[in-house]
């Protein structure tokens, strides 16, 4: 019974499955088979068509005949449009986004916070041959991310305070897990402006991001360059910094504006 009731930080596991199945499909490429859904959630196929159903029958998702396969459905539609006008933190700051890329060349990426991270919300892919960057849809983890690492040091204390309660994986041998030190890292990538997070995430990846605030000056979310420690080293070089810092600083000015 225990399973069925109690989800991440004491929410329901029922909904929080419900949801997993949901933005599986919703960030899919093309539409998935049950096979797949329960591949990606780590459920069993039985389990995650009862959840498929409940969503075929409240209108969140449709299933081709032909192939079996899901999609959204009406109701998500329906619900987007009700959203209120000027939350689209991507399309707010789309211009930015690109001016960025262009300067750098690097993967540009743009995050809002979450309990668990850093939601990515849209991405421009690098102009360079070899390119890395990271998947809209993906969550970041907190401690082990430059995006996760802006949002500790510039959003409500809270957030530090909960994840230093909590155990942090080792993604790498270079994630930062001790909590006196992750603290002396989230201290200073407030007193510098921005955060990196070279190899802790995955090896040999980095990434530079920098906050976006609000209108009222609270986090909204961040910005990032993502590439390889060979392009991003650990010690960014001066120009990256200040494409990152520009671009922190003219994101914000657009959402302030929105």
């Amino acid at each position: 019974m225990a399973d069925e009731t109690k989800g991440r930080q004491g929410g329901v596991q029922a909904a929080d499955t419900v949801l997993g199945v949901l933005e599986a499909v919703a960030l899919a490429e093309e539409p998935l088979g049950v096979t797949q859904i329960a591949t990606r959630l780590g459920l069993a196929k039985g389990a995650t068509f009862r959840h498929l159903r409940t969503l075929l029958d409240r209108g969140y998702l449709l299933q081709d005949p032909a192939t079996s396969r899901f999609q959204l459905g009406p109701k998500v539609a329906l619900l987007g449009r009700l959203a209120p006008a000027g939350t689209d933190l991507a399309a707010i700051v789309q211009p930015a986004l690109r001016e960025a890329r262009d300067a750098s060349g690097l993967s540009v990426v743009i995050s809002t916070p979450t309990p668990f991270g850093a939601f990515v919300l849209a991405t421009l892919p690098g102009t360079n041959a070899i390119d890395i960057g990271v998947r809209v849809g993906s969550s970041l983890p907190a401690h082990a991310s430059a995006q996760g690492k802006v949002h500790l040091a510039f959003g409500p204390p809270a957030a530090l305070e909960r994840l230093l309660a909590e155990p942090r994986p080792h993604l790498t041998p270079h994630t930062i897990t001790d909590a006196r030190a992750l603290s002396t890292e989230i201290a200073r990538v407030r007193a510098q402006g921005y955060a990196t997070a070279p190899e802790e995430a995955l090896l040999g990846v980095n990434a530079l991001a920098a906050p976006v605030r609000d209108g009222q000056g609270r986090l909204a979310g961040s910005v990032a360059l993502v590439g390889s420690i060979q392009h991003i080293t650990r010690e960014p070089e001066e120009k990256l910094l200040r494409i990152v810092r520009d671009l922190g600083q003219r994101a914000t000015r657009l959402v302030a504006a929105s």
